[in-house]
């Protein structure tokens, strides 16, 4: 199974809000989703974004590959420079 960080759409036509999720990237119709890491709301005035860093180091540990735009909001969360620090010092894979 490959597995991606990636986000799904949900909200309103014209409010887009969207979660940041594990899932199986090669099921059909999008995959499965195996946990939800956070949300993402780009109408908040700034953004608003919330991460489960603690899950998210989990899963990249575990190989998760996360998707442009989800690497993206990540970085942001400062989940990315933990995971790079980690790897560093010898604790990911």
């Amino acid at each position: 199974m490959a597995v991606k960080i990636k986000l799904r759409r949900i909200g309103a036509k014209q409010h887009a809000f969207y979660r940041l999720v594990v899932g199986d990237s090669l099921a059909a119709g999008g995959g499965k989703v195996l946990e939800s890491l956070g949300t993402y709301d780009p109408h908040g005035e700034p953004p608003a974004l919330s991460v489960v860093a603690e899950r998210a180091l989990h899963w990249l540990q575990r190989g998760a590959e996360p998707t442009d735009s989800a690497r993206q909001l990540l970085r942001r969360a400062g989940v990315m420079r933990q995971f790079a620090e980690l790897r560093a010092a010898g604790k990911a894979q």
